[in-house]
């Protein structure tokens, strides 16, 4: 009998709750920083060291003690030991590890992670939980993707959303591409497509079915109805 085949799309507004900031690029600040500061890489070539100083007081905020998984990454994590992990794709525009500290095993990380750096010459790429120091290793950057470089593993997400039943996006505000239009991929490809959110999305009008509110309420009722229905 064929499973059920989950993508689910996360973006800021799922980890908001868990005490982090949501990236709103629309306003050209980041944290306080100019985006084109710290999330270009031209900014970077300007400035490296203040780009690692940057990532190194994120990196820093994402290992706080009262930085923790909330009960949406949770549900998540719930959906996925419940029906497999080769049935449920997240594929997250977050650079945060909550996902995983929740519980979920099959993350695609398009954005990059807070908590890994490159090596600019081999493309090796190590774990990070450290300051970095641009003065020491000049050819060690953050594993992110800035604005104008290319998503990470974008012919594998596309291949997962082709082949999905469901389409969830979680905290995504429809701004960012190409994320933004996964939505129209997974209609055109017959997935059930579902949009949770505080607010409507720029592209909430492409989706099935809308629900509203803060992810820590919406995204685990939702869960355990889709369970109830799937079991």
């Amino acid at each position: 009998m064929k499973k059920t085949k989950f993508v689910i799309l996360t973006g800021a507004g799922i980890s908001a709750e868990s005490g982090l900031a949501t990236f709103r690029a629309q306003n050209g600040l980041w944290e306080g920083y100019n985006v084109d500061d710290v999330a270009t890489y031209e900014g970077y070539l300007r400035d490296p060291v203040q780009v690692h100083r940057f990532y190194n007081m994120l990196r820093k905020k994402l290992q706080q003690p009262n930085v923790k998984p909330n009960t949406a990454h949770f549900a998540l994590a719930k959906l996925e030991y419940t029906i497999g992990s080769e049935n449920v794709t997240i594929v997250t525009q977050n650079v945060d590890n909550l996902h995983e500290q929740a519980g979920s095993k099959n993350i695609i990380h398009m954005h990059g992670e807070l908590l890994k750096v490159r090596d600019e010459q081999t493309g090796q790429i190590f774990d990070c939980y450290d300051d970095i120091y641009y003065e020491k290793n000049k050819m060690i950057r953050p594993h992110i993707v800035w604005f104008g470089e290319i998503p990470l593993y974008i012919d594998e997400i596309h291949q997962q959303i082709t082949q999905a039943d469901y389409f969830i996006a979680i905290g995504t505000s429809g701004h960012v591409y190409p994320a933004a239009n996964f939505v129209q991929l997974a209609n055109q490809f017959g997935a059930h497509t579902i949009e949770l959110n505080l607010e409507p999305s720029l592209k909430e009008n492409l989706f099935d079915l809308k629900i509203y509110g803060p992810a820590s309420q919406i995204v685990p009722h939702f869960i355990q109805q889709l369970l109830t229905k799937i079991a």
